[in-house]
């Protein structure tokens, strides 16, 4: 029988006591490009913000592609597996266990591995699946080492040229790894933009045809609490595991780990794959409302960091942008001396939000009430 257990710290500080270690997954480094799409799609949704938008575009000397153009998160892979374990070694001390997941990249681990600190920290990364129209997130957690890199080429070729026929026989190879760990990541995020109703469709086919190579969905700690409670009855109406996801894209730890009694990680993907055990737990952070732990994660983006080498300290030395006069890209530091001061104006306006007085205010305005709890029903066979 399939065992899901949900806590929150706040409610059970004690927790952590009963298990071995903690595990940490789906978290991102300064290895993961991040599409800047959101912008234009969050921006056309907003009429005032739409017009300043083209206002800003039509002054410019540059044309924005705001679909090729990307950013990278401020960590690098050692301050971002030392955000995660010291975490889980302060607040519950326990072990910790942690995979870096880079969009369908492996860069981080596999650098992280020449150290003998983390030498054992599993190759892992969060693979882009186009299905009709959509775009999936999976987490391949615990690639074998001897395959890894021609596993994440095949992944990346189907990313690049999809079709249904293979993207079964891809999931089917990781499923037959019996030491890799497949999460459908945030399954009800529309990253797309394609609307609720046509997105449900996409989503209903691609389990239909593939959840049976699935070993647990992702209770996710930048969703919301609803969409986090939808994401636990899709998991019942299709039988799967609830697993963490903390996707950390800035300085803040991981807000959803997993209680384990493992002591490596293969151990942890048997107690999901074999066991069927499975038991997350929201962190404090988790409990802060969702819109200002966003807005620190985008402030710890745009801030500067004069301990980086050069080329990585400030944050347009972070977003790339398409080449004008050559292939490639490069950094947006090198298209002026300074940030335009608009630009300046707007992070200037969010950083209020780190005023201590500021924050506690919006917590209680923007408070979550949405509960996380299991259904009473939750223990099932989970499909084969």
């Amino acid at each position: 029988m399939a065992q899901n257990q949900i806590s929150c710290f706040w409610n059970e500080p004690d927790i952590g006591g009963e298990y071995r270690s903690a595990v940490s997954l789906h978290s991102h480094t300064n290895h993961s490009k991040e599409s800047l799409r959101f912008i234009l799609e969050f921006t056309q949704k907003r009429p005032l913000l739409r017009w300043a938008l083209e206002r800003q575009s039509r002054r410019s000397t540059i044309p924005v592609d705001w679909v090729r153009a990307y950013w990278t998160p401020p960590l690098i892979p050692r301050l971002a597996f030392e955000v995660e374990r010291n975490q889980i070694e302060k607040v519950l001390a326990l072990a910790a266990l942690v995979s870096l997941t880079d969009h369908d990249s492996i860069s981080a681990p596999t650098l992280l591995r020449v150290v003998e600190e983390t030498s054992q920290i599993p190759l892992a990364l969060e693979w882009s699946v186009p299905f009709e129209g959509a775009v999936f997130h999976l987490g391949v957690h615990n690639l074998p080492s001897n395959r890894a890199q021609a596993i994440v080429a095949d992944l990346g070729a189907y990313t690049r040229h999809q079709s249904a026929v293979q993207l079964s026989e891809l999931l089917a190879m990781l499923h037959q790894c019996p030491e890799v760990l497949l999460i459908f990541n945030h399954p009800l995020w529309d990253l797309s933009g394609m609307g609720r109703r046509r997105h449900a469709q996409v989503l209903g086919r691609f389990l239909q045809g593939n959840v049976r190579f699935l070993h647990a969905f992702e209770l996710n700690a930048t969703r919301s609490r609803s969409e986090n409670k939808g994401v636990i009855e899709l998991a019942g109406l299709w039988r799967r595991l609830l697993i963490s996801g903390g996707d950390r894209h800035g300085c803040e730890p991981s807000g959803a780990l997993n209680l384990t009694h493992a002591e490596s990680f293969s151990e942890f993907v048997h107690e999901i794959r074999v066991e069927q055990r499975s038991h997350v737990l929201f962190m404090p952070q988790y409990a802060e409302p969702l819109g200002i732990r966003t807005t620190q994660a985008v402030l710890d983006v745009i801030r500067d960091y004069p301990g980086y080498s050069p080329g990585c300290r400030r944050w347009d030395d972070r977003v790339f942008h398409p080449n004008q006069s050559a292939a490639g890209e490069q950094p947006i530091s090198a298209l002026w001396k300074a940030p335009p001061a608009f630009i300046e104006r707007i992070f200037s306006v969010m950083r209020v939000v780190e005023n201590a007085t500021v924050r506690r205010a919006l917590g209680q305005i923007l408070r979550d009430e949405v509960s996380l709890e299991l259904p009473s029903d939750s223990a099932y066979e989970a499909l084969s």
